[in-house]
């Protein structure tokens, strides 16, 4: 039976996160079909087609799905997987846990969220305890409902797949809510979750200029993505989206650059898997030391302007 994958994008283009999700897919079974809810999302599913590891592309295009409203996407998918489908796969983020659950609760399946390997086709890895240990899980269902930590799996190439695109005329609309607003926020900097070199900051800022300051300048020199400790986020230093951590997103960069956080559980939950962690702080005991590969003893202040000024 195939691996049906569900495909994040916004109506115009393939977000890389589709990308590591199919990889995670490939892991379970060997034909993967992608689906591609949206509306006029006809260049989203030639994107798809190029992928590798890609058999078949479903295309749904209907005003329902534009803008991946739970309740509609949820119903989609679970028509779908009802057919000739052994796995329903999502990438772990903001839209996956919105509707996955609703999608196991209507195949009235159990749901195995944010994996981080695929052991075999019914067994898989993923963290507990705010990471602090892992957990492995069988399932024996027939029909496994699963969402990936896309930074855990490397992406598939973008290029070089050959896929059939088939066009779906399957409308759900649950008719329970509707589409009012949304405000993005908008950057000229890498998305933070799929951003190869990130730099964060804590409450030791102490305010909102010195994030701009200090962290913003040494950012943009390295063509960085600028994330937070929640910490620096409740204070109101920073907005919400840029938070990492168990509560806030999920990275795994080539290089992390902590400036003055000290490494609370679920801010470590967050960033623990970048390749390289560079730590600034003034406290050799905070317990991101136990974990970063270069960790260097000095007052952020003096440490950022001169590290920038240098690259």
């Amino acid at each position: 039976m195939a691996i049906l994958v569900y495909a994040e994008h916004d109506n115009v283009s393939l977000k890389k996160a589709t990308l590591n999700t199919i990889a995670a897919a490939k892991q379970m079974g060997d034909e993967v079909h992608v689906l591609v809810a949206g509306s006029n999302n006809q260049a989203v599913a030639e994107a798809v087609a190029k992928a590798e590891g890609v058999s078949k592309v479903l295309v749904a295009d209907n005003a329902a799905y534009e803008h991946q409203m739970a309740e509609n996407i949820a119903l989609l998918v679970s028509d779908v997987a009802g057919g000739n489908y052994s796995h329903v796969v999502a990438a772990a983020t903001t839209t996956g846990k919105n509707f996955m659950p609703r999608v196991a609760a209507l195949l009235d399946v159990s749901m195995i969220s944010d994996v981080t390997a695929v052991v075999d086709a019914n067994t898989f890895k993923r963290p507990i305890y705010a990471g602090n240990a892992t957990a492995t899980v069988q399932t024996s269902e027939s029909k496994i409902v699963v969402t990936v930590r896309t930074t855990a799996f490397d992406a598939v190439a973008s290029e070089g797949g050959s896929a059939s695109i088939e066009t779906l005329d399957d409308v759900q609309n649950a008719g329970k809510s509707q589409f009012v607003s949304e405000e993005m926020a908008k950057s000229d900097r890498p998305e933070l979750t799929s951003a190869s070199i990130v730099v964060s900051g804590g409450r030791a800022l102490g305010s909102e200029e010195n994030f701009e300051k200090y962290i913003e300048p040494l950012a943009d020199k390295l063509g960085a993505a600028v994330g937070a400790s929640r910490a620096a986020v409740d204070a109101g230093y920073v907005p919400n989206d840029m938070q990492v951590g168990q509560t806030g997103k999920i990275v795994a960069p080539d290089l992390y650059i902590a400036a003055g956080i000290s490494g609370a559980i679920q801010h470590l939950a967050g960033m623990k898997d970048s390749k390289v962690i560079v730590a600034i702080n003034n406290d050799p005991e905070s317990p991101i030391a136990s974990i970063a590969d270069y960790y260097l003893e000095g007052d952020l202040f003096s440490v950022l302007p001169e590290l920038t000024s240098k690259i």
